[in-house]
């Protein structure tokens, strides 16, 4: 993805990808915290890899705000 292509992403898209951040956050530690509670090792491994989808989620949505990061407007917009 070229930035020169980007707009600039506007108050409902950056409040969408914050809550998405914060769910998948939520999501991933969910996940961890059962993996590391179960014993059977099927189970175990199905956790662990929900993790991390979870967490490559993250990252995603992380990239993708600092992709938008430098087309952000200085300031407020009213």
């Amino acid at each position: 993805m070229q930035s020169t292509n980007m707009q600039p992403l506007s108050g409902k898209e950056l409040e969408y990808i914050v809550d998405s951040i914060s769910n998948e956050e939520l999501l991933l530690k969910q996940s961890a915290a059962t993996a590391a509670s179960i014993q059977h090792p099927a189970v175990q491994q199905a956790c662990l890899q929900l993790a991390r989808t979870h967490e490559h989620h993250l990252n995603l949505l992380s990239n993708a705000l600092q992709q938008h990061q430098q087309l952000a407007p200085t300031q407020p917009q009213q």
